[in-house]
């Protein structure tokens, strides 16, 4: 009978793959990883830990993985740093080292003392040879060459013959530039885009609408528009409302499209043009309404629009730009697209056959698809570029951020990225949270995570492809959840969320890649630091130019008290909500308590929940009260402009107003731990009597420019 490894064994396999065997959880206690977690988890990684002995060769193999790297699989550098390549070859024999510099300037490296000892590996007698980095290496992506003359006949070859071995060597940037570096503090505005409507939207907020509140914003001062992620979602039946669960993080959702601002449709015949008229009748009937937002019906009127559009004629010169468009994304971007014809015509479940886009039968089925292929990547072409339109057009406005771009943790389990590159993800385990103050079940997101090993291998090609397409019209990134970078919490299948491990990432590497890709667009980086969050870890970002975020209802001492404005970091982004919790007027209102007991997602009786929530009120109050900011019994919008004055007395770099909170709108854009029990993230914006809200109004909008005024005024005189 084999045995099962013992807790010692397996913490230490744990930690060779990078799984922390336990946790400080959001109680302050610290929290034993169970067993069988631990060897689920790294069943996930490929480490098989079911008995002793798979477990012992599981280690013995991560100690020699290294040397059976020639060079290794991909090193990340920071410009200017003190860096050594290792070198592992048949002993005896000699070996030089080159890098190819990503503009094909070859140099070579200089080789230092290594005093390793010689090690045997499968029958073959190594060393090490270690060579110096150029520390004056540009930016980019560059590869390392390794030349080998074996000294003696081995496994590798002949007596002096000559092994060629490559490897990437990614060089990136020590620090980027934040706002106050670049002499300036900004503010700007918190926007869900998918809810924000016009007279003329398709039933859902889109780039056009984008422009017009980039426009209204930059006229009232503001620098930027932080959006929620707008990554591409199912292009054929139920498409899933989160922003936060797409089926790719690399391209965007045709959604967002306005079909009307395509330059083909102003040289359509009347007939062609009344067509695409009518397949908008009933979405744009949709916008001008307080009614839960029905993507699904949205997208099916642009749909038709968008393929009318597409059959009409393009200029050779638009033509061009299309083809030159899907030369420069390659051969993701016709993954994609596949993978959307696909779905098209299979729905959510392909053949075994077209289980990947390199099998004998899909090459087949692509040619086949081959219109529908090309719909979908100009689509992508069409989105691309009312976006740049958007962004330039925020820049006219006087901003000097513009687009404000968010990035999701994760992708769908079922979608384009995990069917176009699999090797990437992680099987049998899904992403979320352990259980904290607001999700005290935890959460589990239903995304796989990436792993660290197979992102290594691919030199990081997911992380940068889909850094480079984000970032190309933005002047900054948020990145939800930016722990992600640095470990998350993976839970095996049909496990309680509670019942994960975190599995770490290395940092260097997934900071540096995205630090380079924001260097290269010349953008600012936030990364979403709340919750369980290693204090060290915001110390590292703030260190790398990378700014943080604080929320202020969650700035609070340990006795409850709220934290003093000059308290807050000065490396980030200071708002007063989330897209999370209700805005600040159903939040004083207790709203949050209201839904989170009829959805049952309390464990505290509700009493002592209520209580504390009053409490939490009172403590606000209190310290608003404290420095001037509002009088005896404060109106609702007394209270939420006084807290947006507050934040405007904090050092931050960053700082937002929600547009929900400019408005008076009460209700939540989401509820953790919620799939179909709330509307999640499909919300349309609207004013405290339940009235839409429309982007024509914004500039007009009394309530807002109350709010903007007061808060621009506090940060004039600050």
């Amino acid at each position: 009978m084999k045995s099962t490894p013992s807790r010692e064994l397996l913490c230490s396999l744990a930690k060779a793959y990078g799984v922390d065997t336990e946790y400080w959880a959001f109680g302050g206690s610290l929290t034993q990883v169970a067993d069988e977690t631990l060897i689920k988890v790294l069943a996930a990684m490929g480490a098989d830990a079911a008995t002793t002995s798979s477990a012992e060769q599981a280690i013995k193999d991560s100690v020699l993985k290294p040397w059976r790297e020639v060079l290794p699989e991909c090193t990340i550098v920071r410009v200017h740093g003190q860096y050594t390549i290792p070198v592992h070859l048949p002993h005896g024999s000699s070996v030089s080292v080159q890098v190819t510099e990503e503009s094909g300037q070859v140099r070579w490296l200089a080789q230092i003392e290594d005093f390793t000892p010689p090690r045997e590996v499968d029958g073959v007698v190594l060393g090490q040879a270690s060579f110096a980095v150029p520390e004056d290496l540009p930016l980019g992506y560059h590869t390392l060459g390794a030349t080998i003359t074996l000294a003696t006949s081995c496994g590798w070859g002949e007596e002096g013959a000559q092994v060629l071995v490559e490897a990437p060597l990614i060089a990136v940037p020590q620090v980027l530039p934040t706002p106050s570096s670049r002499g300036a503090r900004s503010w700007g505005a918190m926007v869900q885009l998918y809810s924000v409507r016009s007279r003329e939207s398709w039933g859902v907020g889109d780039t056009a609408d984008l422009k017009e509140i980039c426009s209204a914003f930059g006229a009232m001062g503001g620098d930027f528009v932080l959006i929620n992620p707008l990554h591409a979602a199912e292009p054929e039946g139920h498409m899933t409302p989160s922003p936060y669960l797409p089926v790719t993080r690399r391209f965007f959702n045709p959604l967002y499209i306005r079909p009307e601002d395509i330059r083909e449709v102003g040289y359509m015949p009347t007939e062609t043009r009344s067509n695409v008229r009518w397949a908008g009748e009933r979405a744009k009937e949709d916008s001008l309404h307080n009614r839960i937002i029905d993507r699904d019906r949205a997208w099916e009127g642009k749909r038709k629009a968008l393929e009318i559009i597409f059959e009409q004629p393009r200029s050779q010169a638009r033509e061009r730009d299309f083809q030159h468009y899907r030369r420069t994304e390659g051969q993701g971007l016709e993954d994609f697209a596949f993978w959307c014809a696909l779905r098209e015509k299979y729905g959510e479940d392909f053949p075994a056959k077209l289980s990947r886009p390199d099998t004998p039968a899909a090459t087949v089925v692509r040619q086949e698809l081959s219109d529908r292929i090309d719909f979908y990547t100009w689509m992508q072409w069409i989105i691309d570029q009312q976006l740049e339109d958007a962004q330039r057009s925020a820049l006219d406005s006087g901003m000097s951020i513009g687009i404000f771009h968010d990035l999701a943790v994760g992708v769908h389990a079922t979608g384009s990225d995990t069917w176009s590159i699999p090797e990437a993800f992680a099987q049998g385990v899904t992403v979320g949270a352990p259980p904290d103050m607001y999700n005290q079940q935890g959460q589990n997101w239903s995304q796989p995570p990436w792993r660290p090993d197979s992102l290594r291998k691919m030199a990081y090609a997911p992380l940068r492809d889909m850094a480079k397409t984000v970032l190309r019209h933005a002047g900054a990134l948020r990145v939800d959840h930016v722990m992600g970078l640095f470990r998350l919490w993976w839970i095996p299948e049909g496990a309680d969320p509670s019942q994960g491990a975190y599995v770490r990432f290395d940092q260097e590497a997934m900071v540096g890649v995205l630090m380079l890709e924001a260097a290269r667009a010349g953008a600012i980086v936030v990364g979403e630091d709340l919750g369980n969050v290693e204090p060290w870890v915001r110390d590292y970002l703030s260190s790398r130019g990378i700014l943080g975020t604080s929320v202020m209802w969650f700035e609070q001492e340990s006795d409850g008290q709220f934290r003093r404005p000059t308290d807050y970091r000065r490396e980030t982004l200071v708002t007063v909500d989330t897209h999370d919790l209700p805005p600040v007027a159903g939040y004083l209102a207790g709203e949050h308590v209201v839904l989170r007991e009829h959805l049952g997602l309390l464990t505290e009786p509700v009493e002592q929940v209520r209580a504390e929530a009053l409490a939490e009120k009172q403590h606000m109050l209190a310290r608003l009260h404290e420095y001037g900011l509002v009088g005896e019994n404060p109106r609702e919008q007394e209270i939420v402009e006084a807290m947006h004055r507050y934040i405007a007395r904090t050092p931050a770099e960053l700082l937002a107003v929600a547009l929900v909170d400019g408005v008076g709108e009460r209700r939540a854009q989401n509820q953790p731990g919620t799939d179909n029990e709330y509307p999640n993230w499909r919300v349309p914006l609207a004013d405290g009597s339940n009235h839409p809200v429309m982007v024509e109004d914004l500039s007009t909008n009394e309530r807002l420019l109350s709010l903007v005024q007061a808060f621009t005024g506090e940060l004039r005189e600050r």
